[in-house]
């Protein structure tokens, strides 16, 4: 049970560090990125963030390694 704790602790520290980037505005550049789609016509917007997605996917499966590893 206490690796579950240490888990869910942990979750937690991220999701506060992420929030505390976010509110100070250190995260404006992310949906950003040279490779997110984003197309406007006269009475439409797409927006697809196939880069930000794609860097957000290697951050967590690094993570994801790193727990595993760890545990």
């Amino acid at each position: 049970m206490k690796s579950a704790g240490l888990i869910l602790v942990l979750a937690g520290a991220v999701l506060i560090v992420i929030g505390l980037l976010v509110y100070s505005g250190a995260l404006s550049w992310f949906g950003r990125l040279p490779g997110d789609l984003r197309w406007e016509g006269e009475h439409t917007r797409v927006y697809f963030p196939l880069t930000s997605m794609l860097l957000l996917s290697v951050l967590l499966s690094l993570l994801a390694f790193v727990l595993r590893r760890l545990l």
